[in-house]
């Protein structure tokens, strides 16, 4: 059974959003289209309602972190 994910997870959430969206920069993802894409993962258990600006740009900033290390 997978991890459960909360909007806490921004580490976890990045590792999964590299392996599902390795094409994409997170840097050019819209926070409404992040929002989508966070609450589609699967594992993901928290109420959607309970992002903000500064978690989903932790989860970007991660995301990033991860981009950048699978494009080196």
């Amino acid at each position: 059974m997978p991890q459960e994910l909360t909007w806490n997870d921004s580490e976890e959430i990045a590792i999964q959003l590299q392996e599902k969206y390795p094409e994409i920069d997170p840097l050019t993802v819209r926070f409404t289209d992040l929002h989508r894409y966070v609450t589609e993962l699967p594992g993901f258990a928290d109420d959607k309602t309970k992002s903000n600006e500064s978690r989903l740009e932790a989860i970007q900033m991660a995301w990033h972190e991860e981009f950048k290390d699978a494009s080196s």
